[in-house]
């Protein structure tokens, strides 16, 4: 990120949702932002596209940092769901739990969360990197097309339904497998994305030589809505 140009304080008490989103998208590239008193307010740094540093003071709500195309955001505190939702570029943190659907679409960029994520986080994730540090819900992945998730807790049920080219890592236990996703061999290569992954994300409670790898089996690949039916 450019040297800091600019520091500013945005206090949601005060300004509406668009005034805020206004001004974050104004700003110059390199500057440091604090958005105060967000009371969980929905769609907070929304479609930013400017280098900016946007930490949030507190619970937000839905579709924080959705559509982002290049600002680093980091909530102190919990969101709803659809956080990074269609990410393209820079990076997501959220220091508590995300509610459902974290990462949804993300085409690039990197979504961390430090606590737990619920159900369907990373559904239909286009490219985009998610890290969890603690546990996802069920349908995690579910139609994930590409890039990586990696958990460091637990995965509920139907774990990576429907799944592409998405790669999934977890640490601790998978309830269920969805549809067509499978467990493969842990690579060396494995290991030394998951090496990237937590010292970028900043954990240290994983082994990267200790999780499991559940990609797609490939055989949904070509529907055939005539297969198995007789006439």
């Amino acid at each position: 990120m450019a040297a800091v140009t600019e520091a500013l304080t945005l206090d949601c008490r005060e300004l509406s949702t668009r005034e805020i989103n206004r001004a974050l998208g104004e700003l110059p590239e390199g500057s440091v932002v604090h958005v105060t008193e967000p009371w969980g307010r929905h769609n907070l740094a929304v479609g930013l596209t400017n280098r900016i540093d946007v930490r949030v003071d507190g619970n937000a709500g839905y579709y924080l940092g959705g559509l982002g195309d290049g600002p680093d955001i980091t909530v102190d505190g919990f969101v709803g769901w659809s956080v990074a939702e269609n990410l393209m570029s820079g990076t997501v943190r959220v220091r508590g739990n995300a509610s459902e659907c974290a990462g949804a679409s993300s085409h690039g960029g990197l979504l961390v969360i430090e606590g737990d994520a619920s159900s369907r986080a990373g559904i239909s994730l286009k490219g985009g990197t998610i890290v969890v540090g603690g546990d996802v819900g069920h349908m995690s992945g579910f139609m994930a097309q590409a890039g990586t998730v990696l958990v460091g807790g637990n995965a509920g049920h139907a774990l990576g339904d429907s799944l592409y080219e998405t790669v999934i890592y977890v640490a601790g236990s998978v309830a269920s497998l969805g549809s067509d996703a499978r467990v493969e061999d842990l690579t060396e290569d494995d290991v030394r994305v998951v090496e990237r992954l937590l010292k970028t994300a900043g954990f240290d409670h994983v082994d990267p030589q200790n999780v499991t790898r559940v990609a797609s089996a490939k055989q949904l690949y070509n529907f055939d809505a005539l297969k198995g039916q007789s006439y």
